[in-house]
């Protein structure tokens, strides 16, 4: 048994404890947590100086795009950025694995313990056949064009049992508004219907993706036509924003996760909050990405309001300098300064794990809950606020 204090512990379940402990099991399971003041021995504690924090949950990321990492030009926009991981996403066997293998070493430094991970194939499958992390796998779909629906649907079947055979938890989803036809998603609603799994999709990470829908045109359909040669004849623009034109294709009792939502508006919360009615719906905010892709952030302080519910992720390392959580959190610090510490915990422990459906056992220190332990050092400790300096290590 341990006995851990620090300067800050963010339960995320309950008030910020200033000089806290926590009291944890060989297993690492969490026995007790309260002040140090009302600890009758400290025998044995380990003190330090620093916030505790639950092990991080990443609620997108794609492992195996890691080989891509630093080959797609940033800055260039959604149209270029799809082209270019088109382009260059095939590479050997080996490459894929390795750079998978080392991507998953470097989530397990920075604290992540569980992972909303995007296939488009098994090539990470071996790798998380040996659980160093709670891996979520969302099998992605993709078939603009509607002929393609019913093979796109058997194919990602195909994969998902797979996955499912390894016993690892995989839910067949659409890549995004834009690259799903009607009948692919008529598909996925009727499987996942009876599945009763997760929906994660990309949503309006750019304004490429909002021309395309509200004028039908635009650097997303020239991507579409002129590099992968598809025929677009039937593409009707529908007018509206492109969450307002697929959310009714969607299953209305399967979890939503939307991703990135870099130009999501008022009015499509409002059709959020209206849907939350009928599913739970996370937004997945992944901020260092929407930078490196397009220089542009989701409008945080709208969600904030209205109350939506907020977790983090990193994308891909085709998108990404690092799959680092912290690394996001400062992103978010440094650009909305409003934002008090342990909201920002919450949404990269507490909210990711409700969203992954892993609260039984991440997310908070709770009794009873093995959710890892994180020190964040060094920080500023009167405000309350992470310094650039600051890192992470893994205690438990």
């Amino acid at each position: 048994m341990r006995i851990i204090g620090a300067s800050l512990i963010f339960p995320l379940s309950g008030p910020v404890l200033k000089n806290g402990y926590l009291e944890v099991d060989d297993s690492g399971c969490i026995i007790s947590r309260g002040l140090l003041s009302d600890k009758e021995s400290f025998n044995g504690i380990e003190f330090f100086d620093g916030m505790l924090v639950p092990g991080f949950v990443n609620a997108h990321v794609h492992l195996e795009l890691s080989h891509l990492k630093g080959k797609v030009q940033s800055g260039k926009g959604m149209g270029h950025f799809i082209g270019e991981i088109n382009r260059l996403r095939a590479a050997g066997v080996e490459e894929i694995f390795w750079s998978a293998a080392a991507a998953e070493e470097e989530m397990l430094r920075q604290g992540i313990v569980a992972a909303g991970d995007i296939v488009n194939n098994s090539d990470t499958l071996a790798l998380k056949k040996q659980r160093r992390l709670e891996w979520i796998t969302f099998v992605e779909t993709f078939g603009f064009h509607p002929s393609r629906a019913e093979k796109a649907i058997t194919g990602a079947m195909e994969l998902r049992q797979l996955f499912q055979e390894a016993g690892l938890t995989a839910s067949i989803v659409p890549h995004s508004p834009y690259s799903v036809s009607k009948e692919l998603f008529r598909e996925i609603r009727t499987l996942n219907r009876s599945a009763c799994k997760i929906i994660s999709m990309h949503n309006q990470e750019s304004e490429a993706e909002i021309q395309l829908f509200r004028s039908g045109d635009g650097p997303i359909l020239e991507h579409i036509t002129g590099n992968l040669g598809l025929d677009a004849s039937h593409w009707t623009p529908s007018g509206l924003s492109p969450l307002e034109t697929v959310l009714p294709l969607l299953p209305e009792e399967v979890p939503l996760l939307l991703v990135h939502n870099t130009f999501t508006t008022e009015q499509d919360v409002s059709l959020l909050k209206q849907a939350a009615k009928y599913r739970k719906v996370w937004l997945v905010l992944c901020p260092n990405s929407n930078l490196y892709i397009g220089k542009t952030l989701p409008p945080v302080d709208l969600f904030r309001r209205e109350g939506m519910n907020l977790c983090l992720g990193t994308d891909s390392l085709a998108s990404n300098h690092e799959l680092s959580i912290l690394s996001e959190i400062k992103t978010l610090q440094n650009h909305f300064p409003g934002i008090p510490a342990n909201e920002l915990f919450s949404w990269a422990s507490f909210n990711g794990a409700q969203a992954l459906e892993t609260g039984e056992r991440f997310g908070s220190f709770d009794p009873g809950k093995k959710p890892g332990i994180l020190l964040i050092s060094p920080v500023d400790l009167k405000n309350g606020k992470l310094l650039p300096e600051s890192k992470v290590q893994r205690l438990i």
